[in-house]
């Protein structure tokens, strides 16, 4: 009998692990709060205290004293006092834990701890933030959502792209109407110009001008040329192409003030002018000279027109999304003004520090360190910013160079014609002859 039982023990333990290894491959949400979620929240309730010593997170008071005579009386020192932790809530995808800060306590400590905290609750990673002040809030994740991100979803909206997914397991989305402009940086081959090519696609099927500035000789937006209103591949038509787009801008200035408005997007839809996205690729390019006057002359006309457009285009419907490889203030001052006007920030792998400092230092330094930290083999993995200026790991989703170029085919007939911007390359055309 008792070998009976032993056995069916056995294969009851057996098909646990079957199911629990099967639910972890196909369910893994389920497996999570199942059994993922209560093991981990025991860890972390068990290990705090522990933890805390360990990572300078207590707080000792001072012994009590007290005169006898002429001697000092020394009461026996405290124990070290942790600070109060909430219980653990769980997430689809970890767990958070809100901590109640000791008095001259700062989340600069715990965010030093993080690490440890890894370690120690057996995590992926913890993510350490202040929602209010006196609190610190501690976001666990358990497994990398970015190592095989699924298609999220997002809502349709004109001039927002699903780009990936986010670290929290959320949709990754560029919406050029909250942020309207964005800088892109990135080594070969860390993904930048997958994340064009997926923008792309996705604006493609909107009724958006799609303005394509690539001084490679057209080799990367070339590709896209049947769903693109316009394209420069040099530096010569780059500055063509934004001079009338900053005509067109003044126009539409002058749009709005006759109809007593502030924006576009005020306007009734048949006087609404369409929205344009300009597509800059490698910015380098539009800033090196080769010492020529013509060559600086060249040069400085793009970093104003650039400047003007991104200071004045949101609200006209005009927005800019730069990308290249290295972006420092050795490209110029040109360089560090436009900066400051491209609130959206995309990093991935960079070869130089000062490229990551560029493009997040302004805004938070831990998201330049982990940044920094992104290796060659997480193509796609980059650091991006949010409409509430906080920052999050995100992957772009894979978009095949075939299938994006078929997209840009497929919607090559909903192309909007920029008069202004088509006489400008026309005449350039004719002046070179």
């Amino acid at each position: 009998m008792g070998a009976i039982l032993l056995a069916l023990a056995l294969a009851a333990l057996a098909w646990v692990l079957v199911a629990g290894d099967l639910l972890r491959r196909h369910r893994p949400a389920w497996h999570w709060y199942l059994v993922g979620y209560p093991v981990t929240a025991c860890r972390v309730m068990f290990t705090w205290r522990r933890v805390a010593m360990l990572n300078d997170l207590v707080v000792s008071h001072r012994p009590p004293r007290g005169l006898l005579g002429d001697l000092v009386v020394k009461g026996d020192p405290l124990r070290p006092v942790a600070p109060r932790i909430s219980f653990p809530r769980a997430t689809c995808l970890g767990l958070t834990v809100l901590v109640r800060l000791h008095a001259g306590q700062t989340p600069a400590t715990y965010m030093k701890a993080a690490d440890a905290l890894v370690h120690a609750w057996k995590v992926h990673a913890v993510r350490v933030t202040s929602p209010e002040r006196g609190l610190v809030l501690l976001t666990a994740t358990a497994t990398d959502p970015l190592e095989r991100p699924g298609l999220a979803t997002a809502p349709a909206e004109l001039l927002a792209a699903l780009i990936g997914v986010l670290e929290s397991g959320g949709a990754w989305v560029m919406n050029l109407r909250l942020v309207p402009h964005w800088l892109i940086v990135g080594a070969t081959r860390s993904g930048k110009s997958t994340l064009l090519a997926r923008l792309i696609t996705q604006l493609a099927q909107q009724p958006v001008a799609l303005v394509g500035i690539d001084c490679k000789g057209g080799m990367e937006l070339g590709l896209f040329a049947g769903r693109l209103s316009a394209l420069a591949t040099c530096r010569r038509e780059a500055v063509a192409v934004l001079s009338a787009l900053v005509v067109d801008m003044q126009d539409r200035m002058s749009a709005c003030r006759s109809a007593g408005v502030r924006s576009i997007w005020e306007l009734p839809d048949k006087l609404r002018p369409v929205p344009v996205v300009v597509l800059v690729d490698e910015i380098a390019e539009l800033y090196l000279s080769d010492g020529t006057r013509e060559s600086k002359a060249e040069a400085e006309q793009c970093s104003t027109l650039l400047l003007r457009l991104a200071q004045l285009g949101a609200a006209l419907g005009l927005h800019l999304v730069v990308a290249g490889q290295r972006v420092g203030s050795d490209l110029g001052p040109g360089v560090t003004a436009l900066r400051a006007q491209l609130s959206g920030r995309i990093c991935h792998r960079v070869n130089d520090p000062g490229t990551a400092e560029m493009a997040l230092g302004d805004l938070n330094k831990d998201a330049v360190a982990v940044a920094q930290s992104i290796t060659a083999e997480e193509r796609g993995v980059a650091v991006c910013t949010g409409p509430d200026g906080g920052w999050s790991r995100a992957r772009s989703h894979l978009t095949p160079t075939e299938e994006a170029v078929s997209t840009a085919r497929k919607h090559s007939a909903m192309t909007p014609e920029l008069p202004l911007v088509g006489r400008a390359l026309v005449a350039l055309e004719g002046d070179d002859k």
